[in-house]
């Protein structure tokens, strides 16, 4: 499990490869700066090794420029996947100072927002995936409120009921161990769930 912990945010990670492989073909990055957080899936095509080739460019693109828009962030990890396999990704990204939350996807990473008082949010995402070719993007934006859980989840976690698993937490490691006591495993699988402190 990797987490990270501050004064405004905490969120718990969850990841396993397809049973047999040896690799993922999920990757996920998360950061926490001053004012910002922003945490990221992206679920390479197919899986194992080539897979991981698409997804591991989210890492690379996000370490150097995780202080520019989600879109941007999209925009960059679509050049680069130029000749790969491509991949399914979602950026969330929270700012502090204005106490927002901004999710933009291409493809199936799921995100949900549950509010203080019991409003789910759940963005549809851009359907395809990342591939080099031009893409339409739609970048979301919401308000957030101190103690709001969000999740976000690769296609190899499957959630019957993402309202009240969230509604049933008292915290994001409650909700990681009730996804992780729920999910069938076998498939590549990432999830991240965390909540917004301050």
């Amino acid at each position: 499990m990797d987490s990270i912990i501050t004064e405004h945010v905490e969120a718990y990670v969850y990841q396993e490869a397809k049973f047999g492989n040896r690799e993922c073909g999920d990757t996920y990055f998360i950061h926490a700066e001053e004012d910002y957080f922003v945490c990221a899936i992206a679920d390479g095509l197919g899986n194992g090794p080539i897979a991981r080739q698409s997804s591991q460019i989210l890492q690379k693109v996000l370490k150097e420029y995780h202080h520019e828009s989600i879109d941007e962030l999209l925009s960059r990890c679509n050049e680069h996947m130029v000749q790969k396999r491509g991949a399914a990704v979602a950026i969330v990204k929270a700012d502090y100072k204005q106490k927002t939350i901004q999710y933009s996807c291409v493809g199936n990473v799921r995100f949900y927002m549950l509010h203080n008082c019991g409003k789910m949010i759940y963005p549809l995402p851009v359907m395809g995936y990342l591939s080099g070719r031009p893409q339409k993007l739609k970048m979301q934006q919401y308000n957030y409120e101190k103690g709001d859980l969000f999740f976000l989840h690769s296609d190899g976690v499957t959630l019957r009921s993402p309202k009240a698993s969230m509604k049933e937490s008292s915290g994001p490691y409650e909700l990681y161990q009730k996804v992780l006591d729920s999910i069938e495993h076998g498939d590549d699988a990432t999830f991240i769930a965390g909540s917004l402190l301050l």
